[in-house]
C-alpha cells in the first residue's frame, strides 16, 4: 500500500541526505518536493498546504540546521507530523456503559459495509464479545441474504424482518433483541446509495435518533481517494459521524484518503480493511502507518501477525524435535500452514523496515508455492512423509501425478526440505529460542 508516495518521497529525501548541513533554501526545496508527492498521491490540497507549512517551520529550525545528521532529523519530524495528521494515537470503538454497544455502518453503495460490519463482528467475538448484525438494508437485492452468509461463515447470528419491513423499525427491534438476549454489541448494516442523496441521510438520521447509537461508523473505499474525503466530509455534516473504517487500503498505492480523513472531518481513521478474506481488518494506527509511508516499515503488525499464528504447544513440539533430530515432512508442512496463517507475502515483506515498495512492484510473489507444496506433501504416504530417503523413481512420478506437480518440483522440494534440516541442526543447541520458528520458503 502506498507504493507510489513512498517511492516519491524518497526521491525527496535523498536531496538532504546528500548533504552534510541544511540551510533554509536547502529545506524549502525538498519540501517543495515532498509538497508534490502528497499532491500526486491524492491528498487534500488544505491538508498539503498545512502539513508542509508545519514542517517547513520546524525543519528551519536550530535542531535540524545545527545537527550533525540534519537529514534524519527531516525525516524524523516528516514521520511525527504524517503521525499527527492521522490522528497521533489509535482510536477505540466507544464502549456503552451498559451493554449493548450500539454500532451503526453507514455508507454509500459498494464501499464494503455489510462485509465490514462481520469482520468488526468477527473480530470482536474473538476478543470474547457476543455480536448480533442487524439486517437493515432492505433496498438492494439480496443484502440480508449478503449479511446471512457473512453471519454463518463467522458463527455471528443475524437479526432479519425481511424486506417489507421499515429499517427504523427493524433496527429498533435488533437492538431490543440484543438486550433480551444479551449480546454486548450490535452492529446495523444500514441501505446505501451509488451516491449521496437526501432520502438515505434522512433514513439514517431517524436510524441514529431511533436508536442512539454509541459509534456511527462511515465505511468508504480507499481507492477513491480524494472523492472519499469528499464523501467523510458529506456524511460527518449530516450524521456527525464517530470515526471511519477505510476499505481495500491494501490495494491504495496513493495514500490521500488515509492521509486526508481526519484533518478534514476531525474524526479518526478506527479501523483498516487490507484484504477480502472476513478476518482481513485491523485497527488503525497512525505511527504505524506513518512509518510505512516512509519505508520505515511496521515491525509491530508483523510480530503481532506473528503472534496470532504461534501455537506455543507446537512451537514447544517442534523444539523436541529439532533437538532430536526429528523433524520430518509433516512438521514442514505444518511451518507452512504457519505463514499461511499470517496473511499474505507481499505485506508481510512490505512490512519489514528496509523492502522498499519499488522493490516490490516487480517482484511476484508467487503465493501458489505454498499450494504447491502442500499438494506434493499430501499425496505421499505417511511413511515417505517419515522417511523421504525412500522416494524412488517411481514413488516420485507417482507423488508428481498425484498433486499436478514434476517429478523436477518433487525434487526441489525435497532438496529444500534438507536445507531446512540442517538449517535446524544449528539450532539445536537452543540460540533460536524458545519461541522460534523457521519459516521455509520455497521458490
Amino acid at each position: 500500500m502506498f507504493g507510489n508516495l513512498t517511492e516519491k518521497l524518497s526521491e525527496a529525501f535523498r536531496k538532504f541526505k546528500n548533504k552534510g548541513k541544511l540551510s533554509a533554501s536547502d529545506v524549502k526545496e525538498g519540501m517543495r518536493e515532498v509538497k508534490l508527492a502528497l499532491l500526486e498521491a491524492d491528498v487534500n490540497f488544505m491538508v498539503v498546504k498545512e502539513f508542509v507549512r508545519t514542517v517547513t517551520e520546524r525543519a528551519v529550525g536550530a535542531e535540524v540546521l545545527e545537527s550533525l545528521v540534519p537529514a534524519q532529523q527531516v525525516i524524523k519530524i516528516v514521520n511525527e507530523e504524517l503521525c499527527s495528521l492521522m490522528g497521533g494515537e489509535v482510536a477505540k470503538l466507544n464502549v456503552a456503559p451498559k451493554p449493548p454497544t450500539v454500532v451503526v455502518m453507514a455508507g454509500l453503495q459498494g464501499a464494503g459495509k455489510t462485509t465490514h460490519a462481520g469482520k468488526l463482528a468477527g473480530m470482536l467475538k474473538k476478543q470474547g464479545k457476543r455480536p448480533l448484525l442487524v439486517a437493515c438494508d432492505v433496498y438492494r437485492p439480496a443484502a440480508i441474504r449478503q449479511l446471512e452468509v457473512v453471519g454463518e461463515k463467522l458463527g455471528v447470528p443475524v437479526f432479519t424482518m425481511g424486506d417489507k419491513t421499515n429499517p427504523v423499525k427493524i433496527a429498533k427491534e435488533g437492538v431490543k433483541q440484543a438486550e433480551k438476549q444479551g449480546f454486548d454489541v450490535v452492529f446495523i448494516d444500514t441501505a446505501g446509495r451509488l451516491q449521496i442523496d437526501e432520502a438515505m441521510m434522512d433514513e439514517l438520521r431517524e436510524i441514529k435518533k431511533a436508536v442512539n447509537p454509541d459509534e456511527i461508523l462511515l465505511v468508504v473505499d480507499a481507492m477513491t481517494g480524494q472523492v472519499a474525503v469528499d464523501v467523510a466530509k458529506t456524511f460527518n455534516e449530516a450524521l456527525d459521524i464517530t470515526g471511519v473504517i477505510l476499505t481495500k487500503l491494501d490495494g491504495d498505492t496513493r495514500g490521500g484518503a488515509a492521509l486526508s480523513v481526519r484533518y478534514i472531518t476531525g474524526k479518526p481513521i478506527k479501523f483498516v480493511g487490507v484484504g477480502e478474506k472476513l478476518d482481513e481488518i485491523e485497527p488503525f494506527y497512525p505511527d504505524r502507518m506513518a512509518s510505512r509511508i516512509l519505508g520505515m516499515g511496521d515491525m509491530l503488525s508483523l510480530i503481532e501477525k506473528a503472534e496470532q499464528a504461534y501455537d506455543e504447544k507446537k512451537a514447544a513440539e517442534l523444539e523436541k524435535k529439532m533437538r532430536e533430530a526429528a523433524f520430518t515432512l509433516d512438521d514442514y508442512l505444518e511451518q507452512f500452514g504457519q505463514i499461511k496463517k499470517m496473511g499474505s507475502l507481499d505485506r508481510l515483506l512490505g512490512m519489514i523496515p528496509g523492502v522498499k515498495p519499488q522493490a516490490l512492484k516487480d517482484a511476484k510473489i508467487d503465493e501458489s508455492v505454498l499450494a504447491r507444496t502442500e499438494a506434493i506433501i499430501r499425496s505421499m504416504t505417511p511413511a515417505e512423509r517419515f522417511n523421504p530417503d525412500i522416494l524412488n523413481g517411481s514413488r516420485k512420478k507417482r507423488i508428481a501425478a498425484g498433486s499436478g506437480t514434476s517429478v523436477e518440483a518433487v525434487n526441489k522440494l525435497l532438496k529444500q526440505f534438507e536445507q531446512t534440516k540442517k538449517m535446524m541442526k544449528q539450532f539445536s543447541s537452543g540460540k533460536f529460542g524458545k519461541r522460534g520458528m523457521p519459516f521455509p520458503m520455497g521458490g
